[in-house]
């Protein structure tokens, strides 16, 4: 299996890291960190990962590192994964800003250099699981979970994604896409990664994982985002453009 978009997607973080984080950074500090999506719902509302102080916590692709601070800050013992090293030297910026300390880990959620069970949660919030072939960072982050630990993360959801051409600044309400035979999407700038819905409950599955829930999060009517406009709010208050996924570890 070809490694070319992890080379890809790694060139583009590494370009485009000062400006996502000029655009977004501002945003994401005014949720204070633990905020799930582009509209920035807050964890408290989403209840996704439950009591989080004391747990130990890998972060799958952790640009830089806001969740983790906050997990930090709410007591848990959080590790930040990102194959990114210019993102990583934001999250150490943010982390001494912040006045807390975890490990910063480069390196692929396709391979993740961790043994297997150490931690109680593995999550991320439109990171690896979006830009990293799932067929591979699933069973790593089920490799890498404890029993009854739980993976939890948020991407675009398929709906979205078989409305968006791979050339368009912004999804439409066509069909543009088959829904069938959805894996590899090749952008512009980017490869992303997307399954159909029973093929993500199969992955779960034969990685010894349980869903436990899907939740499709609406944006508020009202809802401002850096990383979408008004128009596209629009489109996600009448289809599902986001998912998080809770799944357990048998």
């Amino acid at each position: 299996m070809s490694d070319a978009h992890l080379t890809r997607n790694r060139r583009f973080w590494e370009t485009q890291s000062d400006a996502y984080q000029d655009r977004n950074g501002p945003m994401l500090e005014k949720s204070g960190g633990m905020a799930w999506g582009v509209w920035q719902i807050p964890e408290r509302e989403l209840n996704v990962l439950g009591e989080v102080a004391g747990k130990e916590i890998l972060e799958f692709g952790c640009g830089a590192a806001q969740w983790s601070i906050a997990l930090a800050k709410a007591g848990a013992r959080p590790t930040g994964l990102d194959f990114s090293q210019r993102q990583l030297q934001h999250a150490g910026t943010l982390m001494r800003g912040a006045g807390v300390a975890f490990p910063l880990l480069q390196a692929s959620a396709e391979r993740v250099p961790i043994r297997d069970a150490s931690f109680d949660l593995v999550f991320c919030d439109h990171g690896a699981l979006t830009f990293a072939d799932p067929l591979r960072a699933v069973p790593e982050a089920a490799r890498v979970l404890r029993p009854g630990g739980l993976l939890a993360f948020s991407h675009a959801s398929p709906i979205l994604d078989v409305c968006w051409k791979l050339d368009a600044d912004q999804t439409g309400d066509r069909l543009e896409m088959d829904y069938f035979g959805m894996h590899r999407l090749e952008g512009p700038e980017t490869v992303t990664f997307q399954l159909p819905y029973g093929e993500w409950i199969a992955l779960f599955r034969a990685s010894g994982l349980e869903v436990e829930s899907l939740l499709e999060p609406r944006p508020a009517p009202d809802a401002v985002s850096t990383y979408r406009n008004a128009e596209e709010r629009e489109w996600s208050r009448r289809w599902p453009a986001e998912c998080i996924w809770r799944a357990r570890k048998r």
